[in-house]
């Protein structure tokens, strides 16, 4: 099962906009303004909902375009909003992605970038345009990051020399994550290009002043040399096969491409481990043994607190089946696994990660909204929701515990500091969930207890 029943409108869609995917790849990239080529709403709207999640600045810039531009279409203001955002700025890079507006005006980017790189004097400064078709109506946010991030790689990265290092496309990790990803690939003593690379840049340190660029992000000339990489890893179970950065880079310039789920858990922590191992060739370093052998110690510690329990899970496909692995992996059963994409490839990697694990294959949905996922919860009575805020309702009309992960999560304070991967994610996640479950025994107790 992949649909749920549809209505003929989404109550409270369990997805976000293309191009706030596109804004927020842009945005792990060097020196780079995100730019949309639309109305002035789609980017308040965009910086207010990225704020709220990372706690942290972001400008992204716009072609404002009002009723007329959309009679007479925006080559006019996009032109002249990168003069501006050019004279302000001083970008190495502006990542420009469509909207609906645009894209249904049929405004041509490639035809008006290419009369706007004619006219701009020779003289003149002039950063690297990169352009992405973002409409909301065709895709989802993870969409339109996934589509940013090959545009980039296409768009920039040119036949180089072999430079021995190790390409990882992550997909849209939290910050912590990428610092993590980052330690483990210095263990390992690997030169690693990770693209997109929001760990500066959307959680920063604190600063006396304003910074219309922050530092930090993926070096744009480690970008246009990851052809000369000895290998690529390239996270996501549900990316389509073929049209990724990592295959792109593996056909136009033979890069060998490793392609793999999320690293949640442990067995997929281990396969991610193995293959750092083997484009080393060095052991696993004991840090990481010694994070393993301390999960494996806790999960025993702790299975009788959890096992058996019942999950509703939802969010971004990939994250998705990443946790729905490592639930299977400490006794959780997922009931139900939910997410507004519609890849056409959930169920099946649902069912991959989760064989043998579970006695029942969990219920998978694709293109559903909170509505949908809320009725059918309330049907299967799980003992807890693990998702973003915007299932906060569900889980509160239930009245059972979530456990916040992904993005966004804008009812509390540090989601851009949340660890997912690695078995240090995996050991924040456990605890989580089982102090969850122990505080619902605690608090269900008539006579309350403080030991136990």
């Amino acid at each position: 099962m992949t649909n749920m029943p549809k209505y003929t409108s989404t109550t409270n869609a369990c997805k976000l906009c293309k191009p706030l995917g596109a804004c927020l790849a842009f945005r792990g990239i060097e020196g780079t303004v995100p730019y949309l080529h639309g109305s002035q709403g789609c980017a308040t709207y965009m910086r207010r909902y990225i704020i709220s999640h990372f706690n942290e600045p972001i400008d992204i810039a716009s072609s404002s375009l009002g009723e007329k531009n959309a009679i007479y279409g925006g080559s006019a203001n996009l032109k002249q909003g990168l003069q501006n955002v050019t004279a302000k700025y001083r970008p190495r890079m502006v990542g420009i992605a469509t909207t609906c507006l645009t894209e249904t005006i049929g405004d041509d980017l490639n035809t008006i970038l290419y009369e706007y790189r004619q006219e701009v004097p020779a003289d003149q400064e002039m950063p690297v345009l990169v352009q992405v078709s973002t409409p909301s109506y065709s895709g989802t946010h993870m969409e339109g990051f996934h589509a940013a991030v090959a545009s980039v790689v296409k768009t920039i990265c040119r036949k180089s020399l072999a430079n021995g290092r190790l390409n990882i496309l992550p997909g849209f990790l939290s910050a912590a994550d990428l610092r993590l990803l980052k330690e483990i690939t210095g263990a390992f003593d690997i030169a690693a290009t990770i693209l997109p690379d929001i760990s500066d840049t959307l959680d920063g340190p604190a600063l006396d002043e304003y910074q219309l660029i922050p530092e930090g992000g993926t070096p744009l000339d480690e970008i246009r040399t990851m052809s000369g990489a000895k290998a690529t890893i390239e996270f996501g179970d549900t990316l389509i096969e073929g049209a990724t950065p990592g295959a792109f880079l593996k056909e136009a310039f033979e890069v060998k491409n490793f392609s793999l789920g999320l690293p949640i858990g442990v067995k997929a922590t281990d396969r991610f481990m193995a293959i750092l191992e083997e484009l080393s060739g060095r052991d696993i370093p004991a840090r990481y043994q010694g994070s393993r052998g301390r999960l494996i110690d806790s999960l025993v510690d702790g299975h009788k607190y959890v096992f058996g329990k019942r999950a509703v899970l939802y969010g971004e496909e990939d994250l998705v089946v990443g946790l729905a692995g490592f639930l299977a992996e400490i006794g959780v059963q997922p009931v139900l696994c939910a997410s507004g994409g519609k890849s056409g490839r959930l169920q099946e990697a649902v069912a991959a990660v989760t064989d043998g694990l579970c006695e029942v294959a969990p219920e998978t949905y694709e293109d559903c909204d909170f509505h949908e996922i809320g009725e059918r919860a309330a049907e299967l009575g799980p003992d807890l929701i693990i998702g973003h805020s915007k299932g906060y309702a569900v889980a509160r009309k239930l009245e059972i515990p979530l456990i916040r992960v992904g993005f966004p999560i804008h009812d509390r304070i540090g989601g851009q500091r949340i660890l997912h991967i690695g078995y240090e994610g995996a050991q924040q996640l456990f605890d989580l969930i089982v102090n969850a479950m122990i505080q619902v025994k605690q608090d269900a107790s008539p006579v309350g207890y403080s030991y136990m």
